[in-house]
């Protein structure tokens, strides 16, 4: 990475920086940029500003602060498309509008060594979101299943793909069952990892062929999951020293909702949950893809783990999803209810290993580290 790479966490600046050494290619990112928002109809809506930082160039780029205030109070993202009548669904515009005013009046720098840098982590944002609508699947924390025609399971290497076979499509038939006809069984946090897995295939396969090459071939050999997965493919913004805003979101960011019970979180797979905003408001539910939540659904729920725990006859502790729906049902009726469950659940949560006052919401998001030739954060192990 370049030097102005290295210094761009230095920058604490709130919005979308783009920096460069060189002043005439920043210049052509801001113009293109611009123009980008022009087309977009923000343009006018947003203030800029140069500066020299170390050997670099920057502009940073911000929505007006009473736009902000008025759009998005407190940074609370989520009544953005209900606020200017987005329809982020049936208009993929919409959908790129809703991503970059919330990186645009974020409290956090998104710094950018170029115009296509931006565009590509923009495109892998709808990507997601995109792929997290379509994706619908069957909660399973002991069991996994794939399927037979695109994917080989070993021990030591977990699901690889066929030699021959496309990963784009192998990935598409694993999360989508429109596209395959059957629901396979995965835990949440692996879910998300195909669905991020989808969307940066998707944008490499376009603006990076040789890593996309990589990428399938990679799979083909040993997958790369969990920690090492984070570790790869994304960047987190955010953090226990710096939360960000409990109302802020762009769609595309993977995020954690904390279980805040310490006895119900021993549950296999309740521990918390796993999802991604979608935008509008909402948030993935892979199992009942057509019931997205809202903010307030999803803290209600978790809320409600700990009224549903119970241990069976190995005397293993489980959920009982049917009264935890119950509960949740129960206590949406009651304006009351909900506001005090909220009040409590939209705290930030308590460090790893505290179970005290502490909310479920996380104090930071996750999104895809750089991807293109000229500016690549993102290493395969091989």
């Amino acid at each position: 990475m370049s030097a102005a790479g290295q210094i761009s966490a230095e920058i604490n600046l709130p919005g979308i920086l783009l920096y460069d050494t060189s002043q005439q290619g920043l210049e052509l990112s801001r113009q293109r940029f611009m123009a980008r928002l022009q087309a977009l109809q923000l343009d006018e809506d947003v203030d800029t500003y140069a500066f020299r930082h170390a050997e670099a160039s920057w502009v940073q780029f911000r929505l007006n602060a009473g736009k902000a205030k008025q759009w998005a109070p407190d940074c609370d993202t989520t009544q953005l498309c209900k606020t200017l009548a987005l329809d982020t669904h049936a208009n993929a515009r919409d959908l790129e509008r809703e991503i970059l005013l919330a990186m645009l009046l974020g409290p956090v720098s998104f710094a950018y060594p170029s115009y296509e840098e931006l565009s590509s982590a923009v495109r892998i944002r709808q990507n997601i979101v995109q792929a997290a609508r379509l994706t619908a699947l069957a909660f399973d924390t002991e069991h996994a299943e794939r399927p037979e025609e695109f994917w080989a399971y070993a021990q030591d290497r977990g699901f690889t793909l066929l030699p021959g076979k496309p990963l784009i499509e192998a990935l598409q038939k694993t999360t989508q069952p429109d596209r395959s006809g059957k629901l396979y069984s995965f835990s949440c946090y692996r879910a998300t990892e195909y669905v991020i897995l989808l969307a940066i295939a998707q944008e490499l396969a376009a603006s990076n062929p040789a890593l996309f090459a990589q990428l399938e071939q990679q799979w083909q050999t040993r997958a790369i999951m969990s920690g090492q997965f984070h570790d790869v493919f994304l960047r987190e913004y955010g953090s226990m020293e710096h939360p960000l805003p409990p109302k802020f979101y762009i769609p595309g960011d993977r995020l954690w909702f904390r279980n805040p019970d310490e006895h119900s979180s021993n549950v296999e797979g309740y521990e918390g949950s796993w999802v991604f905003y979608l935008g509008s408001g909402l948030f993935t539910n892979f199992w009942k893809r057509d019931q997205p939540f809202t903010l307030t659904s999803k803290c209600v729920e978790l809320f409600h783990w700990r009224h549903a725990t119970y241990r069976d006859q190995a005397g293993k502790l489980q959920m009982d999803e049917d009264v935890v729906d119950e509960c949740v049902a129960k206590s949406l009726q009651d304006p009351t209810e909900v506001g005090r469950i909220m009040e409590r659940m939209l705290r930030w949560r308590d460090p790893r290993g505290i179970y005290g006052e502490g909310g479920c919401i996380d104090t930071s998001r996750e999104c895809a580290c750089f991807v293109r030739p000229e500016s690549l954060q993102l290493q395969l192990p091989g």
